[in-house]
């Protein structure tokens, strides 16, 4: 599963710019499916055939990042955010853009108290000299994201991206096990959910399943002073009861729990009292899908150090597993 992990999110993919996130995929599982391709948005969709009910999984491509607005005389880059990245975890970290540029993102001398430290207060300092080379570097318009190799350190991943990179790994994952269901499986690698869930409704009105799961991270509550969530990370990948922006379909939800204990694969629910997935958008697209939520728990969260339990994971394989054989 790590080497998975790793693929993944050393693959450059900020919103928009998932392709090289796609072709890594496409690599993995084009042997185990039996078809796959790209639609208009950008998602990879890659399609097990049967005759039974279409099961749509969905788990999103795209990262964080940070976009060129503006160069200066000196070279230094002004940016806005793909995201939600926050401006004070980003102070101080490296960014690589597409090409391989690497900067150092930084705040204004003048600034008097970090907690002002916003966007247009900030800059990426890429080493040019002027606007000139700057300009030979990037462009407006480039974007960039947290560089960092990811770290297997005591069953547990640090890395940048592991939102949602750890869900495309849990789904490349179950197709190359070639799981046997008469059920037509859609592993959906999506587009652009970072900024607005885009790429997972219009897959889903492409394709139309009977039922659908987004498979993402969620927050844990099990570090210092945070506020109370059930989730733990190393318990068991987390059924989502409710986000932000699905209430799961009690029928999935309880089919999900039925799968888990019926096959001896630790579990949590998930109340997330703010943030949203994929299932978002599909549920309410081209009329209502049933729709759910597979979760593996993460701390730190849309910073450029986010933090899985392999074993979270590795269950969360074995739990979807279990439900698409279901009829």
């Amino acid at each position: 599963m790590f080497d998975t992990i790793k693929k993944l999110v050393n693959a450059f993919g900020p919103s928009g710019c998932e392709q090289r996130v796609a072709e890594v995929i496409t690599h993995m599982i084009k042997n185990r499916v039996d078809e796959i391709y790209t639609d208009a948005m950008g998602n990879l969709i890659a399609v097990k055939r049967g005759t039974g009910r279409k099961i749509m999984l969905a788990a999103h491509m795209d990262e964080i990042g940070l976009i060129v607005s503006h160069i200066d005389e000196k070279g230094f880059l002004r940016f806005g955010t793909v995201g939600g990245v926050s401006p004070l975890l980003a102070l101080g970290k490296r960014v690589v853009f597409g090409n391989g540029t690497t900067g150092v993102v930084w705040y204004e001398e003048s600034l008097e108290n970090m907690k002002d430290a916003k966007p247009d207060k900030m800059y990426i300092d890429i080493g040019a000299r002027s606007r000139e080379q700057a300009g030979e570097m990037v462009e407006i318009g480039d974007m960039a994201v947290f560089a960092g190799e990811p770290v297997e350190q005591n069953g547990r991943v640090i890395s940048k991206a592991l939102d949602d990179r750890v869900g495309c790994a849990v789904l490349a994952e179950l197709a190359m096990k070639h799981p046997e269901t008469d059920n037509e499986i859609y592993y959906v690698f999506t587009a652009q959910e970072e900024v607005g869930l885009r790429g997972a409704r219009t897959a889903a009105f492409g394709i139309m399943p009977d039922l659908a799961l987004a498979i993402d991270v969620t927050r844990t509550g099990d570090t210092p002073s945070c506020p109370h969530r059930p989730v733990v990370l190393g318990e068991g990948p987390a059924v989502k009861v409710k986000d932000s922006s699905v209430i799961a379909h009690p029928r999935i939800r309880e089919r999900l729990v039925d799968c888990a204990k019926e096959n001896g694969i630790p579990f949590q629910l998930e109340v997330l009292e703010r943030g949203g997935t994929d299932a978002g958008s599909i549920h309410i697209t081209a009329g209502g899908i049933p729709t759910g939520a597979v979760s593996i728990p993460a701390r730190f969260i849309h910073s450029p150090a986010e933090m899985i339990d392999l074993k979270d994971a590795e269950n969360a394989v074995k739990l979807l597993e279990a439900f698409v054989k279901t009829r």
